[in-house]
């Protein structure tokens, strides 16, 4: 972990955003992360690619982290993501890339590439395949204790949280997505509730993993979390052409609950994902669950490295 460096750099509205990089090769891997993670969840990937002569790179969003927060967090958007990357990859002099997003980190990986196809190598997408900008449906389908209805709802998923210390948070939100299970409370429950005190973090998951994220959120607290992604579900970014075109990797734990969310199976298993990303493969690691690169880093790192080798 050492040897990852650390720095900010612009990103727009003049925020300053940490970057983690480690390498210098001439090929350049851009992580997104998604949520409850953070640039650190990328740890096992950036050493192993550095060790393969590539150069990667991990950054926390605007208001995650040790990134600056959004002057109107209320009113952050993906948009603001997409465009804070662009904006780092030209003030790091990075005109073409590799993207690797992890779960709603998928959503700008997918997108970047559609509007910006000169500058992405390929993508390489976990926990989430690719799923076309639209209207979401979750509400129409799923009861009102689903975890993302009940932390899009203005001020109850910040109720829920702030009964307890950020590591708290952090660990309990790590346990439900370890589960096969979508995370659903009833009606007199809130989403901490899911999850017992003395339940133990996942085996692949240290004390010193949950201090790191821990600190990290400390120091962001969780307010642009909650914003982007689940209360800007709803933004319309007005594609005139929603097919990924650049090759794109997916991988997805055989026992990630996001496998039980509607319309999910077949966008990985079945014709349909090809519509939408022509070039694409989908690999399952049967044991995974949502959180597959850090409980299998080695197998995730391989299944990386083949596919960055087959498009550099």
């Amino acid at each position: 972990m050492d040897r990852i460096q650390h720095k900010f750099v612009k990103g727009c509205d003049d925020l300053n955003l940490h970057v983690a990089e480690i390498g210098t090769g001439q090929n350049a891997v851009v992580f997104l992360h998604g949520f409850p993670e953070i640039w650190y969840s990328w740890r096992h990937q950036m050493i192993a690619l550095a060790d393969a002569g590539f150069r990667a790179l991990s950054f926390d969003y605007r208001g995650y982290g040790l990134s600056d927060p959004p002057p109107q967090p209320h009113k952050a958007t993906w948009s603001d993501i997409l465009n804070d990357l662009l904006h780092l990859l030209h003030a790091l002099a990075l005109p073409k890339v590799f993207l690797v997003g992890k779960d709603f980190g998928t959503r700008p990986a997918y997108l970047f590439s559609i509007l910006h196809p000169e500058m992405v190598l390929g993508v390489v997408t976990l926990g989430v395949p690719y799923v076309p900008p639209g209207p979401s449906l979750y509400h129409k389908v799923l009861p009102e204790g689903f975890y993302i209805l009940r932390w899009k709802e203005p001020g109850r998923a910040e109720a829920d949280f702030g009964r307890f210390d950020v590591k708290t948070v952090v660990r309990n939100i790590y346990i439900l997505f370890s589960r096969s299970e979508l995370p659903i409370a009833n009606e007199n429950q809130e989403i901490m509730d899911l999850v017992e005190p003395d339940t133990p973090l996942p085996s692949w998951f240290t004390e010193e993993d949950l201090a790191a994220y821990g600190a990290l959120y400390e120091k962001s607290g969780f307010q642009n979390a909650l914003q982007v992604p689940y209360r800007s579900f709803g933004e319309v970014f007005n594609l005139t052409d929603t097919v990924v075109r650049v090759p794109a990797l997916v991988i997805m734990g055989g026992k990630d609950y996001i496998l039980k969310f509607p319309g999910i199976e077949d966008l990985t298993k079945g014709e349909k994902a090809k519509e939408h990303v022509p070039n694409l493969e989908v690999t399952f690691i049967p044991e995974g669950t949502h959180f597959v690169q850090e409980q299998f880093p080695e197998r995730v790192n391989r299944l990386i490295l083949d596919f960055l080798a087959k498009h550099t």
